[in-house]
């Protein structure tokens, strides 16, 4: 698989199945993976590879608190601003359209919005998952760094024939998390990422993207 086609495949994938991911697959990804960019070579991030006992752990002490209707963790960082101005706020509107659309639930059915949210603490079915922690004195240019290093995970994970869904929604649980990593004092959670084989039988249409000259600008030099 050649890097174009690996970008235009990677996409959020909301459903799994429970085939296990091989460790050998996983260890070549975050080794490959290490050499992703990073300002003066710091490297910010702190990533946990979970599967199996530890894995299901994690998903069953979020899988308590949303059935007890435990409010979320207080939030380490602010996942969007709190007015998302245009064409963002647009773009937003459209994908939340297109994801309860696909599942036939309304605008306006916030009980059954919530429903479909909380397979993200059940990793939608996957059997492995990456926790992706960064210190707390890191600046915007070290969350940039984070940022592309995990993008290479999951263009890596495209080429050993798997996928993956990223999830800053695990950070809404980010105590239960630590419960079971017990992450050294300083980091916070940045996401959570699903990793694993597709479910086939799942649709998973992919969202659209905004024309080239909406956010790109060529200047010539002419």
């Amino acid at each position: 698989m050649d890097v174009y086609e690996a970008v235009a495949s990677r996409r959020a994938v909301r459903g799994f199945t429970d085939q296990p991911v091989p460790r050998k697959a996983l260890e070549r990804v975050l080794s490959a993976a290490s050499w992703s960019p990073s300002g003066s070579n710091i490297q910010p991030w702190h990533a946990y590879v979970l599967t199996g006992r530890p894995l299901a752990e994690v998903k069953k002490r979020a899988g308590a608190r949303l059935a007890a209707g435990d409010p979320w963790d207080e939030p380490e960082y602010e996942q969007y601003p709190a007015e998302l101005k245009s064409p963002y706020h647009e773009r937003r509107s459209a994908f939340g359209a297109q994801r309860y659309g696909a599942l036939g639930i309304a605008r306006d059915d916030l009980a059954a919005r919530q429903r479909a949210s909380s397979a993200n603490w059940d990793c939608f079915g996957a059997p492995a998952a990456l926790f992706c922690y960064i210190d707390q004195d890191m600046g915007a240019p070290q969350w940039a760094d984070v940022g592309m290093y995990l993008q290479t995970v999951m263009l890596l994970l495209r080429a050993e024939g798997l996928h993956s869904c990223p999830q800053m929604a695990w950070a809404k649980f980010h105590r239960s998390v630590a419960e079971v990593l017990s992450p050294p004092a300083g980091l916070l959670l940045f996401c959570g990422m699903s990793i694993g084989f597709r479910d086939a039988t799942i649709d998973h249409a992919r969202t659209p993207r905004a024309p080239l000259d909406q956010t790109v600008t060529f200047v010539d030099g002419r």
